[in-house]
């Protein structure tokens, strides 16, 4: 046995050295040299032709066409740069041939300079990590086509690209600098730097690599035919056979040694064969004795090795039966025994519950709320209501065989102990829905009112019959009542202001207003906050609301945001909430398309701007820190004449002839620029955008009386004024009727 141990290692050893060898490989062979990681870095300046690049495509395609590739075998990856560096594919994108030239075929010039140094770091960083498909000890090959001088430094980051294990084959056509070359290619330069004078003759670099990359040897690429193992030898090559084989009269084919067949063994009953080399065994029964040929019966049972779990019955050399006990049966794989279970098979004629006692044994018993009959087999359901079995206050609910449940009353309800019942307050419990008083009952309710009003018809809610007198109305001039409510009303001659509360001869100007905030990355985040604190000032002094003023919000940088239009928000409150949450978009400063957004969409009537025929007055108002990135004559020019009022905002490198030419006549009043974002609140509290109507220049809403939604304005109008002189007209007949009757009292 020892000799046949060596023997297998010696096998195995040579299976190492025949699966390691190398294979053929020719013209019409890829080459097999072993796992590589290859990695193309093709320049793609602008200095490389059209035609050249496709020379340079052509190239990369007839190297693959040499290699073994696979995922296994070789990975390949391409990358061209030129100012910038693209990764076309990773080594792990493809695995098959006509997948890459596929690529390769499509790839896109990018025609810009000539950036070598930058494509080294990214060949270093990038394409030869785990995360691009690169293998553990397996060898990194950089190849660089390029046809001039980089514009960058190579020398450092070659270095540290070589160090790293990477080795590189510099390829320079044309123009190419071969100082640059060396500086790229790994030592030694003779075999690593190649100059051609064009492209057309970049094929010759190809057939160099093949033969760097594929060695030679008569077994490895040629047809030797040997069938097991082939030695190479100069000029020639010998075949031989693994050990336990023997070579054929062909000198190729082998075949196996058979001892056994042969006659060659010494077995007493059994031979057993493998190439050259043999094993005795006994037959069913007997076992082989210490000298591994001659063999004796076997007695399972008595040796033990039986592996019966209870009872071993012997039945012969080398054969036995297994049995069980009283109350086991025999499992299927006839060793072991299982206790019978007369309740799991069903062999017991219980109603309800099969209790296990023991292997054949058994007792029946019943679910919870059932009680066992005297046949010890079947149950009947325990009813604890009929039964009296419950200490339920009120109402016992037989809920099933041996369960209750308590209930109550109409107009009570359970207690926690689930027993008892207490009655149910609605009205202590607030489960009413009176608007004054309620007067409780078991389960029920009634409501009422306080002193000074009456219920009304619902039976719920209540009238106050004098308004005016019993609450804080605030009332500046009058206040009158109305069933349940009150107005207020001002002297003649006065209007009643939008608080609808105080009386004033001028009401703050309706204006639809639209703001443009630089967001700008010069502007930075602590100063956009200020930004907006000055948007909420100039809120703050705005009459804001659906009829009087509205105002919109856009911020720009590059692009532009609509952060809600004139139509979103009606109080100061939820604009000020929503300029709060603005987001800072940072980038560029384009105010001219910021403006032209302005023009085109911000005052149209689709965010809200009123229709121009209101001559309600458009207000625009551009807030920037710095010079515009593009023209702005246009659209301010454009904005002036649609008849936007614009004010122009400045801070820090805004420009001021920027600012004035956005800017209304006379610029001097609608222009205000400051150094420091800090001091913007003061520009905030000199602005005034809003004036009374008899201030404003004629700019008020001069509307046609013919048309509809006026005269239905107009006759509503009629209609309030009509119903505040019935009112006041009541409130006087009241008031008489109160002084005579204090008049009859004192009679």
């Amino acid at each position: 046995m020892g000799n046949l141990r060596a023997l297998s290692c010696f096998i195995l050893l040579i299976l190492v050295v025949f699966t390691t060898a190398r294979p053929k490989s020719g013209p019409d062979q890829k080459c097999k040299s072993g796992p590589v990681d290859l990695v193309f870095l093709i320049d793609s300046s602008r200095s490389v032709r059209p035609h050249e690049f496709e020379t340079m495509r052509k190239f990369m395609i007839d190297i693959l066409n040499t290699l073994d590739i696979g995922l296994d075998s070789t990975r390949v990856g391409v990358v061209q740069y030129s100012s910038q560096v693209r990764n076309e594919f990773s080594l792990k994108t493809h695995s098959k041939l006509e997948n890459m030239v596929k690529a390769i075929n499509e790839i896109v010039p990018l025609a810009q300079g000539t950036m070598t140094g930058l494509a080294i770091r990214y060949l270093m960083n990038e394409a030869f990590s785990p995360g691009q498909g690169d293998r553990p000890k397996v060898s990194n090959v950089a190849v660089i086509v390029t046809d001039g001088r980089p514009q960058d430094r190579v020398a450092e980051v070659a270095t540290e690209a070589r160090e790293k294990g990477i080795e590189i084959y510099a390829v320079g056509v044309a123009r190419a600098d071969m100082t640059s070359l060396r500086a790229m290619a790994s030592p030694p330069f003779e075999d690593h730097v190649f100059l051609v004078e064009r492209f057309d003759l970049i094929h010759q670099f190809g057939l160099q690599f093949q033969d760097k990359l594929c060695g030679i040897d008569l077994c490895s690429e040629s047809e030797h035919g040997c069938e097991h193992l082939c030695e190479s030898t100069p000029g020639s090559y010998i075949c031989h056979c693994l050990p336990g084989y023997r070579l054929n009269a062909d000198g190729k084919t082998c075949s196996a040694i058979d001892l056994c067949a042969e006659g060659k063994h010494d077995c007493q009953q059994i031979c057993i064969s493998s190439p050259g080399s043999f094993t005795c065994d006994c037959n069913r029964g007997h076992q082989l004795n210490d000298d591994e040929k001659t063999c004796s019966p076997i007695d399972l049972c008595a040796e033990g090795k039986d592996g019966c779990e209870q009872v071993c019955v012997y039945m012969g050399p080398g054969v036995f039966r297994c049995e069980c006990t009283d109350g086991y049966r025999l499992n299927v794989d006839e060793k072991t025994c299982s206790p019978i279970d007369l309740c799991t098979e069903g062999k017991h004629g219980c109603e309800q519950v099969c209790v296990y006692v023991g292997p054949g044994i058994f007792t029946c018993e019943c679910n919870e709320g059932y009680r066992l009959n005297v046949d010890e087999k079947t149950c009947s359901p325990i009813d604890l209501c009929a039964e009296g079995k419950h200490d339920c206050e009120q109402v016992c609910v037989n809920m099933g065989p041996g369960i209750f449940t308590c209930d109550c009353n109409k107009g009570y309800r359970l207690n926690e102990d689930e027993k008892s019942c207490s009655a149910i307050d609605l009205c202590a419990e607030g489960k009413h829905d009176c608007e004054q008083i309620c007067v409780s009952a078991p389960g029920v309710f009634t409501c009422d009112c306080n002193k000074g009003f009456k219920l009304n018809r619902d039976k719920r809610t209540c009238t106050n019959m004098d308004m005016c007198n019993t609450v804080k109305h605030g009332c500046e001039y009058q206040c009158v009542n109305t069933p349940g409510s009150y107005h207020c009303i001002c002297p003649e001659g006065q209007l009643l202001q939008e608080d609808g509360k105080t009386c004033g001869t001028c009401k703050s100007s309706n204006i639809d207003l639209v703001l443009l905030i630089d967001g700008s990355k010069s502007v930075r985040p602590q100063n956009f906050e200020l930004v907006k604190k000055f948007v909420n000032q100039v809120v703050d002094s705005l009459d804001v609301s659906a009829r009087g003023t509205r105002v919109g919000l856009v911020q720009y940088s590059s692009r532009v945001r609509t952060e809600f239009p004139l139509s979103m928000y009606h109080t100061a409150e939820d604009i000020k909430a929503a300029v709060l949450k603005v987001d800072y978009m940072e980038k560029g400063t384009m105010t001219g398309l910021a403006l032209k957004h302005m023009l085109e969409n911000s005052f149209s009537e689709a965010e809200g701007a009123r229709p121009a025929s209101h001559n309600i007055p458009r207000v625009g108002l551009v807030f920037t820190d710095g010079r515009s990135q593009d023209d702005i004559s246009e659209y301010a020019k454009k904005a002036k004449e649609a008849g936007i009022t614009m004010y122009a905002v400045g801070v820090g490198k805004a420009v001021e002839d920027e600012l004035r030419e956005i800017a209304s006549e006379p610029v001097e009043k609608h222009f205000y620029y400051t150094t420091d974002f800090s001091a913007i609140n003061t520009i905030a509290e000199n602005l005034k955008l809003n004036v009374c109507p008899a201030e404003s220049q004629g700019e008020v809403e001069v509307k046609d009386p013919c048309a509809c939604e006026n005269l239905v304005e107009f006759q509503q109008a009629t209609m309030n004024s009509l119903d505040q002189l019935t009112q006041k007209l009541a409130s006087m007949a009241a008031r008489l009727e109160q002084l005579e009757n204090q008049l009859l009292s004192r009679k």
